[in-house]
C-alpha cells in the first residue's frame, strides 16, 4: 500500500506540472517584440496633416526623441493658418507644443462638451480654475467613456502646469482605477481602450494596464501600420486610435521613472 500512495502522488505532482506548462497566468504574460509594430505607425503618421494628431506627434518627439515628427508644431501651424474657421479652437490647444502660446481667457469659456473638461487645466497655471471645475470633473467621471477618459487627461495637465489638484488624492485613485475598468478582456481593441492605457501611462500609472491587454493591442493593428476606431478589421485605420497605439507602445517600449512634460515647458 505504501508503494500505491508514492504513484498517486508522483502522478498527481506529474499532472499539476503539466498543467502549470499549459496554463500561463496573466502575470506572467511576456511582452512581444514591440519595435516593428512601432516603425509601422510611425510610418502610418508620419505624413498626418490632422491637427489635433500634430500636436500629440510633437509630444511623442520631446519625449521619444521620434525624429520623423521633429516638424510636428511647423506643419500644426501651417494648417493652422489654413483653417480660419477653426483657428480658435486650433489655437487655443496649441499651447500642448508651446508654452508661450498667445491666448485671451474668454477665449476659453468657448468650449464645450469634452473640450471644456480639458481646457481649463491647459492654462490653469495662467488663468487659475473655476470654483466649480471640481465638481464638473468628479460628475464627468460617473459618465465613464471618453468623459472619464478626459478627465484623467485633465489631472495630468494640471499636475504638469504645477496646479493645485482641486480632487482628494482618494479621488484621483478611483480616476485611475476607473479608466483601468475602461479596458475588458475581450479581443477587441477599441479607441476607448487605446485611450484609457495610453492616458494611465501618460499619468505613471501603466502599472494598471495589464500585459495580455498590450499583446491585444499589437495583434490588432493593421497592415498599414494603425489601429481603427471601433475594433472592427473591415474599418480603415484612423490617425486617433493609431496615435494612442503609439503612444501606448513607446512608454512600454521605453519605461523610465520619469518622462519629459507632456505639455511643452517654459522657454529659457
Amino acid at each position: 500500500m505504501r508503494l500505491g500512495k508514492q504513484k498517486v502522488v508522483l502522478f498527481v505532482a506529474f499532472i499539476v506540472a503539466l498543467f502549470s506548462l499549459l496554463i500561463v497566468p496573466p502575470y506572467l504574460h511576456t511582452i512581444p517584440d514591440l519595435e516593428l509594430p512601432i516603425k509601422k505607425a510611425i510610418g502610418f503618421l508620419e505624413l498626418s496633416n490632422e491637427p489635433h494628431a500634430l500636436l500629440w506627434l510633437d509630444v511623442i518627439y520631446r519625449r521619444f526623441q521620434i525624429e520623423e515628427f521633429a516638424d510636428s508644431l511647423q506643419r500644426y501651424d501651417h494648417i493652422l493658418n489654413e483653417l480660419p474657421g477653426e483657428q480658435l479652437q486650433l489655437n487655443v490647444f496649441r499651447r500642448i507644443a508651446d508654452y508661450d502660446n498667445p491666448i485671451q481667457q474668454r477665449d476659453l469659456e468657448r468650449f464645450v462638451g469634452l473640450d471644456r473638461l480639458v481646457v481649463p487645466a491647459l492654462y490653469c497655471d495662467r488663468f487659475g480654475i473655476s470654483d466649480d471645475y471640481a465638481k464638473l470633473l468628479e460628475n464627468n467621471v460617473s459618465f465613464g467613456e471618453y468623459e472619464l477618459t478626459h478627465v484623467l487627461l485633465a489631472v495630468i495637465w494640471m499636475q504638469d502646469n504645477g496646479c493645485e489638484l482641486p480632487l482628494s488624492d482618494s479621488s484621483i485613485r478611483n480616476i485611475y482605477r476607473a479608466n483601468a475598468a475602461l479596458i475588458n478582456n475581450d479581443s477587441v481593441v477599441d479607441d476607448l481602450e487605446l485611450e484609457a492605457a495610453a492616458f494611465l501611462y501618460l499619468a505613471g500609472q501603466g502599472g494598471l494596464v495589464q500585459d495580455f491587454f498590450i499583446e491585444r493591442v499589437i495583434a490588432a493593428q493593421n497592415g498599414d501600420g494603425g489601429w481603427n476606431i471601433s475594433g472592427d478589421d473591415k474599418e480603415d485605420s484612423g490617425w486617433h486610435p493609431t496615435v494612442l497605439g503609439l503612444l501606448l507602445l513607446l512608454h512600454v517600449e521605453f519605461p523610465l521613472n520619469s518622462y519629459p512634460p507632456i505639455l511643452s515647458p517654459l522657454s529659457p
